[in-house]
């Protein structure tokens, strides 16, 4: 962690000197004030001494502090950063300071659900969960107003922009979509972590959580998406027909089962075709004639 430590001294050490201190000067003070009463009197000595030993052990105590684990406290003495303190227990830092407290603990939250056109134009509804860390809390602290605000601003602008710059789908295998999940969640974090690096903030993930078509053209691309599957499925059936028509060809000719003329062939082929690519069980004819009758 990027933390510029500050000066510090073991609480309950420092705590026990202030009190024996201040146990001293106490006595002190009573001392000569009992002493300056029973002699001539008039002299304020005594009252001076505690007054002072009072506000210097008020004014000690106002340096001792508590760091809980995965927290790192922010020392400012009168508006000027001395350094911060990041290791977990009870310390006595530089008196009559500013204790800004910053958590380190990872956070994570998910954006709210934006309507953004794609690269293709059109809109779609996406939302993403980003999980940080502050790692710098001096960043954190003085880089910006108020860094989870800006934590969340940017990670819809990164959004946004991945949405525009990516289609909703895409049948190219060289073109990322955003149905594409770990190309895409490598790219929102990588883009987050740019631009949080600003305020010491680490993006440890970004990832879609939900991607949909807007409502409005829900139903026409679902009829797209049925459209597509069904030519890719058709264009693999034929593609499988046209090799198995030529594995048997190929075999009965290997074999010699059967002499075949081209017309014969090209029946064969048409049969096979129709058999093959159908969408519907074949029914079985009988040809008890002949091609050249």
């Amino acid at each position: 962690m990027e933390l510029r430590p500050a000066f510090r001294v073991n609480g309950f050490l420092m705590l026990l000197v202030l009190l024996v201190v201040g146990g001293a000067g106490l006595i002190g003070g009573v001392a000569v004030t009992s002493a300056t009463s029973e002699g001539d009197g008039g002299s304020p000595v005594g009252a001076v001494i505690l007054f002072v030993v009072v506000g210097l052990a008020v004014a000690m105590l106002t340096g001792l502090t508590t760091v809980s684990p995965n927290e790192a406290k922010v020392i400012q003495f009168f508006g000027r950063y001395i350094g911060s303190v990041g290791d977990p227990g009870f310390f006595w830092v530089v008196p009559l300071s500013n204790k800004r407290r910053i958590s380190l603990r990872v956070r994570n939250f998910e954006t709210q659900k934006l309507k953004v056109n794609d690269s293709d134009g059109n809109p779609v509804e996406i939302a993403s969960v980003v999980v940080y860390r502050v790692v710098d809390s001096f960043k954190s602290a003085f880089a910006v107003d108020d860094y989870e605000e800006y934590v969340q601003t940017q990670s819809e602008a990164a959004v946004r922009h991945l949405a525009t710059v990516h289609p909703y789908d895409s049948d190219d295998p060289n073109r990322t979509s955003l149905r594409n999940g770990t190309e895409v969640a490598e790219e929102l974090t990588t883009e987050l972590s740019e631009r949080t690096a600003l305020a010491g903030i680490d993006i440890l993930e970004a990832r879609i959580t939900h991607l949909a078509y807007a409502p409005e053209i829900a139903q026409a691309m679902l009829v797209r998406q049925q459209a597509s599957q069904i030519v890719a499925a058709r264009s693999r059936i034929v593609e499988g027909a046209v090799g198995m028509v030529g594995m048997a060809l190929d075999r009965l000719a290997s074999e010699g089962m059967v002499e075949l003329d081209e017309e014969r062939k090209a029946a064969m082929v048409s049969n096979l075709l129709v058999v093959l690519c159908g969408d519907r069980a074949a029914q079985p004819v009988v040809n008890t004639g002949t091609l050249y009758s």
